[in-house]
């Protein structure tokens, strides 16, 4: 059966990263690799078909291998994601050997295992997930790799450890200054940009070598879990202000200082604009 789980694993990481704008052979190998029902727990599974959750017909592995989501804690909307979004943001992102990353909002750990094998064995992986039950089986799940830690803590410390990318799995409504703080420079941030209750849109800013002005990207929509303790009422009635329009496509750059009549959306000390980065 695990042979055969191999060749359908196989298959189905070419679909995703095709689906995902292409080939990529890192991405692609790095989910041919990682045995989603490792991470999924004993079947049958509950996955999500037209909004919904349905639970598959028995516990064959080859349920898990669409572009759908898996649920960890159906109760609370709680996921392993969408593979052709997450291959998509990976190819944005582009974790390179020997790079450290700040997994916020694991889960159970499966894109934890993925970015695992993209950072290789002298990479490094932090996964922070805030909930006991669900950080224990990331813990359980990803034994095998040397490479990773699990943290059963909330990933919006504003101590955090340095690092190359910060790759969240949890929406927020503004760019949290611990994450922008720790990346070193050439550094990726990405994350879901999101207002409770909300679609939103998947936001990566890169720490500049030099300077204040930082490129930034958005694209979407997307559906995120709120991560606990990001929101608050005044930085969410600004950002559902923000998604009034398609303005947000336009975004190129996160600048400090007074916004410009370029600005998208505006937080403290800290502002999106729709005029280029010049890096």
């Amino acid at each position: 059966m695990r042979d055969d789980t191999s060749r359908i694993r196989a298959a189905f990481a070419r679909r995703i990263t095709k689906a995902a704008g292409g080939e990529n052979p890192r991405i692609e190998s790095a989910f041919a690799q990682t045995p989603r029902e490792d991470f999924a727990g004993p079947g049958p599974w509950l996955i999500v078909e037209g909004g919904h959750y349905v639970q598959t017909p028995d516990d064959d592995p080859v349920h898990l291998y669409q572009d759908v989501l898996v649920a960890i804690d159906a109760a609370r909307g709680i996921n392993i994601g969408e593979p052709a979004l997450h291959a998509a943001c990976l190819g944005m992102i582009a974790p390179q050997a020997g790079e450290t990353v700040l997994h916020v909002g694991a889960g159970v750990g499966y894109y934890t295992a993925i970015l695992a094998h993209l950072v290789g064995p002298g990479g490094r992986v932090v996964a922070y997930e805030i909930d006991e039950a669900i950080a224990a089986r990331a813990r359980k799940n990803l034994a095998g790799f040397g490479n990773v830690v699990v943290e059963t803590r909330s990933g919006l410390a504003r101590a955090l450890p340095g690092a190359d990318i910060v790759y969240v799995n949890a929406a927020a409504v503004e760019p949290h200054r611990g994450w922008l703080d720790a990346l070193r420079p050439g550094g990726r941030l990405m994350f879901p940009l999101q207002a409770p209750g909300r679609g939103g849109a998947m936001l990566m800013i890169t720490r500049p070598q030099s300077g204040d002005i930082w490129p930034a990207k958005m694209f979407g929509p997307v559906w995120f879990v709120q991560i606990e303790g990001a929101a608050n009422a005044a930085a969410t009635r600004r950002l559902e202000t923000a998604f009034g329009d398609d303005g947000w496509r336009d975004v190129q750059s996160l600048r400090t200082g007074a916004p410009d009549a370029t600005c998208w959306l505006a937080g403290e000390g800290w502002w999106l604009s729709r005029a280029a980065s010049g890096w």
